[in-house]
């Protein structure tokens, strides 16, 4: 697993477009930040849910790689709770695995901002594909 090559495709894509940064990474967590700006805002000035939403989602699929080694997977159920408003400034995200089995990893999610206020928090169910076997093992 090189995580530069990965960091350097996921600044090239939606993860890079929010503007995300990763502070830490390790086998059993991962820690993000977001500077909120005007326009991760919705017409209430508030994030937007989709903002919140798409950060705890990428958080989450860079605690798969870094749990399975470098093994991607893929978002098959997320699930979003909104428990309090967040606004401009920092905003800082968690996510860690809570269960495995051989196809799948669930963890969990969760934003505060700089006061420590839970604004938000999920879990997602992340699909691991299945590893290729080589033409030898055929």
């Amino acid at each position: 697993m090189d995580w530069a090559e990965i960091m350097d495709r996921s600044n090239h894509s939606f993860w890079g477009y929010l503007g995300g940064r990763v502070l830490s990474i390790d086998k059993n967590k991962v820690e993000a930040a977001l500077t909120i700006e005007s326009k991760h805002l919705n017409s209430m000035g508030i994030v937007h849910g989709g903002v919140l939403s798409s950060l705890m989602d990428q958080v989450m699929g860079f605690a798969v790689i870094a749990a399975k080694d470098g093994r991607q997977g893929v978002t098959t159920h997320l699930n979003v709770n909104f428990l309090a408003p967040m606004g401009l400034g920092e905003l800082y995200v968690t996510a860690y695995p809570v269960h495995e089995t051989y196809r799948t990893l669930t963890l969990h999610a969760e934003i505060r901002n700089e006061k420590d206020v839970l604004g938000c928090m999920a879990t997602a169910t992340f699909r691991l594909p299945s590893e290729k076997r080589s033409s030898s093992q055929s």
